[in-house]
């Protein structure tokens, strides 16, 4: 009979530790986690933020995120659906609207903070690489708004969509620690950014290239996957503008509603009202029992 060597004995398993579950679901990278929630002590219970950025297949979710013993404390959060409100209603995935949804997040956080007259970031966006420097507020250094960037389990690869929305955040007004070298653009051999080819990705304008290229070759291709930009009459010349416009007026209200969204959700509340209209109304006991009295006394009755 040949030997089997025993590898899990009782030994090994005394000794195991059961990994997190979110660390056995594959959700959470433990190790970057550690380093982004660990707080130097010298800060005297200070939080430490980080710029949490998320995708979904039809959503950018951005999210100022401080970490406590009880659970992860969310300061201010932005999401690219919001864009409706500000004139962006398609392609809210794609970098462009990634960098808009950053953007929106600082403003948010730096009004909320009232840090916004102080700190304005980058009004015009031209591509170049800055990082939020300290502002004289009444004759004393005031240092900006930090955060770290929390990039969860996505791949952190050159022009990734993740470095769009840091992009947005950074431009708006929070110090976001960050080279260029991650940025669409950047030359791996010379070593340095085109402000130029960041610029059009901040504006829409490689999607722009891929509607005109595709128009040209495919219509039929073209008005089926651009239907929604045709429909309201977008063309690829005009989207710099409608960004342009977009980053404009998140900057005057940062919290400006959807009217439609809205719209639609009084029409969801109505008709919720007028179905339960129509819905039995659960008795109590003291109802139940005084129905019950009430049909022996018209049985009675009728005898």
């Amino acid at each position: 009979m040949p030997f089997t060597k025993l590898v899990k004995n009782s030994a090994y398993f005394s000794r195991y530790q059961t990994k997190y579950k979110r660390r056995q679901a594959g959700k959470t990278d433990y190790y970057a986690r550690k380093r982004l929630t660990t707080q130097a002590k010298n800060r005297y219970n200070a939080p430490k933020y980080r710029l949490v950025v998320r995708f979904t297949n039809r959503d950018v979710i951005t999210q100022i995120v401080s970490s406590e013993i009880g659970g992860d404390k969310i300061l201010m959060a932005a999401y690219s659906h919001e864009l409706k409100a500000y004139g962006i209603k398609h392609g809210l995935t794609n970098w462009a609207a990634a960098y808009a949804t950053g953007l929106l997040l600082a403003r948010r956080v730096l009004k909320k903070l009232e840090l916004d007259e102080h700190f304005q970031g980058v009004e015009e966006a031209d591509g170049e690489y800055t990082l939020t420097e300290a502002a004289d507020v009444d004759g004393e250094e005031r240092r900006p708004f930090k955060a770290f960037l929390d990039v969860g389990l996505k791949r952190t690869s050159t022009g990734a969509k993740i470095f769009g929305a840091m992009k947005g955040a950074s431009d708006g007004g929070i110090l976001i620690p960050h080279s260029e070298n991650r940025f669409p653009g950047y030359d791996m051999e010379t070593k340095e950014l085109d402000a130029e080819t960041l610029r059009k990705y901040i504006f829409g304008g490689h999607v722009a290239e891929y509607m005109e290229t595709l128009a040209d070759d495919d219509e039929e291709r073209y008005k089926s996957q651009f239907s929604g930009y045709l429909d309201d009459d977008i063309e690829a010349d005009g989207l710099e503008e409608l960004y342009a416009e977009a980053h404009k007026a998140i900057r005057e209200d940062p919290f400006k509603k959807d009217e439609e969204a809205e719209g639609e959700k009084k029409d969801k509340a109505y008709w919720k009202a007028e179905g339960l209209k129509y819905k039995n109304k659960k008795l109590t006991k003291a109802e139940k029992e005084q129905r019950v009295k009430e049909k022996i006394a018209a049985l009675r009755s009728g005898n």
